[in-house]
């Protein structure tokens, strides 16, 4: 009889590099998908942008957590620019605090759950403001979260280049 309290049959499995090959495989895809879909994104951002008479501030949709200000600045409810370039960086400014408060344990599951709800809000802002239907934005990010986000990319990708009917 063995008392030994080191042994697992877990190591056994985790010693196997056929396994452990597919758990980079599985890294490496769910990378490569990241990425693409954040080059997506960018472009959908960066054109819309151009589109809708933001194209001195276009440029924001490359840069990595920056990108957001754009969001915040195409779904602002203002018609004056200035005003929604201001609601736009007050915006900004709150998503990255909460960013960074994120990042610590306990408070920062609450700080993420109120980043994804910002980030749904002004999906949801968009998309109204691409299609020009309540019930259409809605239906949209719905799609959108079931989908993983395939259903924004496709949409935006097809809506990029045209004004705003919002």
């Amino acid at each position: 009889m063995s008392y030994d309290t080191y042994y697992s049959e877990f190591d056994e499995i985790m010693n196997d590099p056929i396994i452990a090959g597919l758990f980079l495989m599985i890294i490496f895809a769910g990378l490569i998908f990241a990425i693409i879909a954040y080059l997506i994104t960018a472009l959908i951002y960066f054109k819309t942008s151009k589109t809708n008479g933001f194209s001195d501030v276009a440029y924001i949709a490359w840069i990595p957590l920056l990108n957001v200000y754009s969001l915040f600045l195409l779904s602002a409810n203002s018609d004056d620019n200035a005003t929604s370039r201001a609601l736009a960086k007050r915006n900004t400014l709150i998503y990255l605090g909460l960013f960074i408060v994120s990042l610590f344990p306990l408070i920062g599951f609450i700080a993420s759950l109120i980043m994804a709800g910002f980030i749904l809000y002004y999906s949801y802002r968009l998309m109204y403001r691409w299609s020009g239907e309540t019930g259409k934005a809605v239906l949209y990010v719905i799609l959108s979260i079931i989908t993983g986000g395939l259903f924004f990319a496709i949409y935006g990708l097809m809506r990029m280049n045209q004004p705003f009917k919002a």
